[in-house]
C-alpha cells in the first residue's frame, strides 16, 4: 500500500535549519515514474511548491526558496529529505511530502513546524 510519512522536530528556532524526512513505501523513490514533492501550507495561507527529487537524484527548486532549500535522499531507506536553512517565523507552516505521478497523487498527513524562539 502507498504511504508517505514525513518525521522531523516539529519546532524549530529562527536563523536554524528546518530538517524533515520523507518515508515511503509502496513505491520506490528510483522509480523513473514518479517524482517526490516537498509541498507546505502556512497557516491561513494556500500550498507552497518547495521542490522535488526524480528518480537519478536530480532536484528541482522552487525558485523563491532555491537559495534555502536543498533536497536529498536516502535510498537504502527509500527516504528523501528536506533541508530548509536560515528559518523566520514565516516559514511556520505544515510541511507536505508527495508523490507525483500524473499529478499529485499520494500525499504524507503532513507535520506542523514552528518557527519560534
Amino acid at each position: 500500500q502507498m504511504q508517505l510519512q514525513e518525521s522531523g522536530p516539529g519546532l524549530v528556532k529562527p536563523s536554524q535549519t528546518l530538517s524533515l524526512t520523507c518515508t515511503v513505501s509502496g513505491a520506490s523513490i528510483t522509480n523513473s515514474y514518479y517524482v517526490w514533492h516537498w509541498i507546505r501550507q502556512p497557516p491561513g495561507k494556500g500550498l507552497e511548491w518547495m521542490g522535488a527529487i526524480v528518480y537519478d537524484g536530480s532536484t528541482y527548486y522552487s525558485p523563491s526558496l532555491k537559495s534555502r532549500t536543498y533536497i536529498s535522499r536516502v535510498t537504502s531507506k527509500n527516504q528523501f529529505s528536506l533541508q530548509l536553512s536560515s528559518v523566520t517565523p514565516e516559514d511556520t507552516a505544515v510541511y507536505y511530502c508527495a508523490r507525483g505521478y500524473n499529478g499529485m497523487d499520494y500525499w504524507g498527513i503532513g507535520t506542523l513546524v514552528t518557527v519560534s524562539s
